[in-house]
C-alpha cells in the first residue's frame, strides 16, 4: 500500500468516526412529550446494559437554570434557560431569560436570544419552565411571564412576539397556587394555529395563528393550569383536552366550543400533565400532585354530545409535575414526594395497582426500544423494563448532582438530559462487549 493510499484510508476512517455519533442522532423531537405527546421515542438499538461508569458521554456543557425540555430537529437542539449566579442553579438569578440553539453533535451554541423576564417565586427552582415547539418552520417559546416569542429556527431571527399579559390581560400567575413560579404552559400545534392555556374571562384557552400571532379564537372562563393542551379523537372528531385548574375540559380545536367537562379540583391549579387517552376503550386518565390525586373517566359519544363517565378515583395516587408513561393498558410513574416516592404500575381502566417499587425518588420517564429511561430528581439515571408483572432494573448511574426535574429527550440512541446547571448528550446505543452490566 502506498503512502498516498494509507493517507486516504486514514482520512476516510476519521470521517467515519466523526460521523458515527450523528447517525445516533437521527430523528426528531419537536414538541413537549415527543411526536405523539406520550414520551415515547421511535428508537431501536438501545443497549441492554451500560458500562460501569455509565453510558458514554458524547458531550457536556454548562447551560443555566430552568426546566424546559430539549427539542431536536435538523441536527440542532432548542431549549430555554436563565442565568444563575450560584452553583447548582440557585439564587440570585438574572432577571432575563434566553432561548438557545445548540449543535446536536457538539453542544456548541449556534444562536441565542435574550429578553427581560421578571424573577418569580423560584425557591423551588427557577423558570423558564415551558418547553418550546417546532411547527410550520417556526420555533415557538413561552417564558416564565407568558412572553411568547417566535423565531426562524435556522437563524434565530425573531419573527413575531406577544406578551400574553400585556396584550390580552392574562393573569400573570396561577390564582390559587401558594407557589407562583411563573408560567409552565407549552404550546400545542393544531393545523395553522398554536393552542395555549392563557387565562382570563372568555379566554382560558386561545388559538393563535402560527404565521403572525393573530387570535383565531378564544374561549372558556375556567381557572387555568400549567398543562399543555392535548389532542385526541373521539368518534371521528378531534378534541382539544385541557387539564385546567378545577376540571378536565374538552373543546373543539377549530372553534373553541366547549364539548364536555369533568370536575377534578387540584385545589391549587397545580396541574402539569397532558391526560393520557386510550382510543379503543375511550378511557382518559389524569393526575394531580399534592391534593387532587388521580382519576379515570370514559368519554361516551351520544349523538352530537359527549358524556363523561367516572370510572375510578384515587387521591393517594399523586403524580406531581413529573411525567408518567402509558404502556399498553397501564400507567407507570413515581407517586409521592421526594425520597418517599414509589414507582407504581396502575391499570388505566380499573385503577388497580399491579405493583409498587421503592428505591426511586420522584422521576421523569421516557420510553423507547422496549425500555424505559428514568431520571430521578436526585440525578440518578436508570435503564429498566416495565411490565404489569414488575420492574427489571438493567443499569443505573449517577448522572447529575443537582436537582433534575426536566424530562430527558431520546432521539435515536442519543439521550439529551439537563439539570439546573448543565446539559449532556449520552450515547445509549448497544456496544456489544462494551455493554458491561452495572
Amino acid at each position: 500500500m502506498t503512502r498516498h493510499e494509507t493517507a486516504i484510508r486514514m482520512v476516510l476512517a476519521a470521517v467515519f468516526f466523526l460521523a458515527a455519533p450523528a447517525a445516533a442522532q437521527e430523528g426528531e423531537w419537536r414538541q413537549w412529550a415527543g411526536r405523539n405527546r406520550d414520551f415515547t421515542a421511535e428508537s431501536t438499538g438501545l443497549a441492554e446494559r451500560w458500562p460501569a461508569a455509565g453510558p458514554p458521554e458524547i458531550w457536556s456543557r454548562p447551560l443555566g437554570a430552568g426546566h424546559s425540555a430539549v427539542l431536536v430537529s435538523g441536527g440542532r437542539l432548542f431549549t430555554l434557560y436563565r442565568v444563575s449566579h450560584r452553583e447548582g442553579g440557585g439564587a440570585p438569578w438574572t432577571p432575563r431569560e434566553a432561548v438557545i440553539a445548540l449543535d446536536a453533535a457538539t453542544g456548541a451554541t449556534l444562536w441565542e436570544y435574550e429578553y427581560a423576564s421578571k424573577n418569580q417565586d423560584f425557591d423551588q427552582g427557577a423558570g423558564p419552565h415551558a418547553t418550546p415547539l417546532l411547527a410550520g418552520g417556526r420555533l415557538f417559546t413561552v417564558g416564565s411571564n407568558k412572553e411568547l416569542h417566535v423565531f426562524d429556527p435556522e437563524t434565530g431571527e425573531l419573527l413575531w412576539s406577544r406578551n400574553l399579559i400585556a396584550d390580552f390581560g392574562a393573569p400573570p400567575l396561577l390564582i390559587r397556587s401558594m407557589i407562583k413560579p411563573g408560567s409552565g404552559t407549552s404550546p400545542t400545534p393544531y393545523k395553522d394555529t398554536i393552542l395555549l392555556q392563557v387565562g382570563g374571562p372568555g379566554q382560558a384557552v386561545m388559538a393563535l395563528r402560527q404565521r403572525d400571532g393573530e387570535v383565531v379564537w378564544k374561549s372558556g372562563s375556567f381557572l387555568v393550569s400549567h398543562a399543555a393542551v392535548g389532542l385526541i379523537t373521539v368518534a371521528g372528531r378531534r378534541h382539544a383536552v385541557v387539564f385546567a385548574g378545577q376540571a378536565v375540559v374538552g373543546m373543539d380545536p377549530d372553534t373553541g366550543q366547549v364539548l364536555w367537562a369533568h370536575p377534578h379540583d387540584a385545589g391549587n391549579d397545580f396541574n402539569f400533565q397532558i391526560p393520557h387517552y386510550d382510543p379503543e376503550s375511550r378511557v382518559l386518565f389524569f393526575s394531580s400532585g399534592y391534593i387532587g390525586g388521580s382519576q379515570a373517566i370514559r368519554l361516551v359519544p351520544d349523538g352530537d354530545v359527549v358524556r363523561t363517565e367516572a370510572l375510578w378515583e384515587d387521591r393517594r395516587l399523586r403524580f406531581t409535575f413529573l411525567n408518567v408513561l402509558k404502556i399498553g393498558g397501564f400507567i407507570y410513574g413515581t407517586s409521592g414526594q421526594g425520597a418517599a416516592a414509589v414507582l407504581t404500575a396502575t391499570h388505566m381502566e380499573t385503577g388497580e395497582t399491579a405493583w409498587r417499587e421503592r428505591g426511586f425518588s420522584r422521576a421523569t420517564l421516557v420510553y423507547g426500544d422496549g425500555k424505559a429511561i428514568i431520571l430521578e430528581e436526585d440525578g440518578d439515571l436508570s435503564l429498566v423494563r416495565l411490565s404489569p408483572n414488575g420492574l427489571e432494573r438493567l443499569a443505573t448511574t449517577q448522572l447529575f448532582d443537582t436537582r433534575s426535574w426536566t424530562v430527558p429527550t431520546l432521539v435515536g440512541t442519543t439521550l439529551y438530559a439537563r439539570d439546573r446547571a448543565r446539559i449532556v448528550a449520552l450515547d445509549l446505543g448497544a456496544r456489544g462487549e462494551n455493554a458491561e452490566a452495572r
